[in-house]
């Protein structure tokens, strides 16, 4: 194999103008980690809503909650960003439609909305497993204290299950992160598609790809590191 190996190409000028290949992977970085913590905004608590509602005795609210994760949760992610991105500006009003494909940034739009629905699914089935992980004496301690039913799970059944689920949450987190990825197909200049732009470029596919790894691979660390300390401050005194 007759490869050039050039390390210094990160701080050539790249063609699109605005400053170095490194400046362009940084931004795909900024793009990255933007669209990660923006659809986690959507999932978490949309997920909680959904988790909730598979763990009330109401048939209706256990009916809706299914169908919403077996939905999101069957049709591939990148099914999913098509749909969102080309079909739904579509089949909404004219108008509507319009308005959709005129905004500004519309990728990232769209790649927030399909992310946060799509980890929502997941984030409901964690946070369904965590509450049914808990005695069923804290439910009914809850009912013995006069609390309503929205009062029981805010501050007896979910500040507990939270608890229970953060290590599989903060994987979730980082599917999620590394799912932005996905977005490229649609647009937006993610690190990923930071990546493949500089390798088209410069022909440097090894450096290109070898670099995203490295700040993937560092971002990830920093939210491993963030939940460690987290699980930590959030523990019951004497349950570890």
């Amino acid at each position: 194999m007759n490869y050039n190996w050039n390390w210094r190409i990160f701080f050539d000028a790249s063609p699109e103008g605005t400053g170095t290949y490194l400046d362009m992977l940084l931004s795909g970085l900024m793009w990255t980690i933007a669209t990660a913590l923006c659809s986690w905004f959507i999932a978490f608590f949309l997920g909680s809503l959904i988790g909730v509602m598979r763990t009330l005795p109401s048939k209706t609210a256990n009916a809706i909650g299914t169908a919403y994760v077996e939905l999101f949760r069957n049709v591939p992610l990148l099914v999913q960003m098509f749909l969102w991105y080309f079909v739904l500006p579509e089949v909404v009003p004219t108008q509507v439609g319009d308005a959709i494909k005129q905004l500004p940034d519309a990728p990232f739009y769209t790649a927030v909305v399909c992310l946060g629905f799509f980890t929502a699914s997941r984030v409901a089935e964690q946070v369904r497993a965590g509450i049914q992980s808990l005695p069923r004496g804290q439910r009914m301690a809850g009912t013995a204290m006069g609390f309503t039913v929205y009062q029981t799970y805010r501050y007896v059944l979910l500040p507990n299950a939270y608890r229970i689920i953060l290590p599989p949450m903060t994987s979730e987190f980082l599917n999620n992160l590394k799912n932005t990825s996905v977005a490229l197909t649609i647009g937006l200049l993610e690190l990923t598609a930071r990546a493949r732009s500089m390798q088209e470029f410069s022909f440097q596919v090894f450096e290109a790809f070898t670099a995203a790894t490295l700040l993937y691979v560092i971002i990830n660390l920093v939210v491993v590191t963030a939940a460690t300390f987290l699980e930590r401050a959030v523990t019951i005194p004497g349950q570890r």
